[in-house]
């Protein structure tokens, strides 16, 4: 394990790369798996794709979900509930990935050169408990000792998920993404209740903190290489992240303040990653832009915060969003273009 993460770290240190975050179009775990694999070959970072077309369970809160260590969950109207006993829609979430695994394995196994590493995707501790809801109808944030429950059940449960990646990867590195979509409404207070006519108690940055760090740490004794905290531009509490002991943070470029900049900035000087959502795909009707207009969007802010080209190697580049929403032939077209993005701040990285 430990000869995995230096070989992965050797391959990484001084080179931009690719990958995705997740949400992929379409019903076929073994399509999906050969375009992500076939395009994102060494050095960039294919991984495992989430499906939310095929419905329940495969959606990212009810995966996430079904790795949780004693507690249960269901489908109601509402959404994702916590349940005292197990139930068909759990059974379907953990099927759907047992599927997705067994069909990564086949896709991996019949390849002559076998990737250096894998990324799986996590939903965050904060943005699960945001996201699932209690007996009594609201959600179950509202509650600490649920909170809590939920962080500590996803540490305990991440360790076999991992085992079993791994077992379907064999040599591969493991790298973690923890996506929190909600957290800016979660730390400013706004979550509306099951009512609606008043919004959940912000919770404490240092609650948050502590949450991530318990589920870091877990994933680093699982073995890990890298793991990365995801979230949107607005509000995005980097210097909470990466106090929480993640090696770095992914979030969409098109919208970061001055004041976020200067924090990235920091935190490469510091020897943590960035992950740059430099390549739009808010809607996947418009037409993208060049990759030398891409490559200056990354290369000018970074540039202007004083950070030398040789430190590009600590950028990941991605979309500004899942792919879900896009054709199968252009999520294709997105990967392309990601590497080409990356091989263009190479060159200057060479200099």
């Amino acid at each position: 394990m430990a000869a995995e993460t230096e070989q992965y770290a050797e391959t990484e240190q001084y080179q931009v790369t690719a990958t995705a975050l997740g949400p992929w179009p379409g019903t076929d775990p073994a399509e999906a798996a050969r375009v992500i694999r076939g395009e994102l070959g060494s050095p960039h970072l294919p991984f495992l794709a989430e499906l939310p077309d095929r419905g329940v369970g495969s959606d990212a809160l009810g995966r996430t979900a079904s790795l949780l260590v004693e507690l249960a969950i269901d489908v109601q109207p509402h959404g994702w509930r916590l349940v005292d006993r197990p139930g068909k829609d759990l059974r379907r979430a953990k099927s759907a990935l047992a599927t997705d695994l067994n069909v990564l394995a086949d896709v991996a196994g019949s390849e002559e050169t076998s990737a250096e590493a894998l990324k799986i995707q996590l939903r965050g501790p904060l943005s699960l408990a945001a996201g699932l809801y209690l007996h009594n109808g609201e959600r179950a944030l509202l509650d600490y000792g649920a909170r809590r429950d939920i962080a500590e059940s996803l540490a305990a449960g991440v360790a076999e998920h991992v085992s079993r990646v791994r077992a379907a990867v064999p040599g591969a590195g493991i790298v973690v993404q923890i996506d929190e979509p909600d957290i800016a409404s979660v730390l400013a207070g706004t979550i509306p209740t099951a009512s609606g006519y008043r919004t959940l108690r912000a919770i404490p940055a240092e609650e948050a903190t502590g949450a991530w760090r318990l589920v870091i740490d877990a994933l680093r004794v699982a073995g890990v290489t890298e793991t990365v905290i995801s979230v949107p531009e607005i509000e995005a509490p980097i210097q909470q992240i990466l106090s929480s002991g993640a090696d770095g943070v992914a979030l969409p470029l098109k919208a970061l303040t001055t004041r976020q900049w200067e924090q990235i900035a920091t935190a490469v000087e510091a020897g943590k990653r960035l992950w740059a959502g430099a390549l739009p795909t808010e809607d996947p009707q418009s037409k993208a832009p060049r990759t030398a207009e891409l490559v200056d969007n990354v290369w000018r802010p970074w540039r202007q915060l004083g950070l030398s080209a040789s430190s590009l190697g600590a950028l990941r580049v991605t979309p500004s969003d899942g792919l879900a929403g896009f054709s199968p032939s252009g999520a294709k077209e997105v990967l392309s273009r990601l590497t080409r993005l990356a091989d263009g701040l190479n060159q200057l990285a060479l200099g």
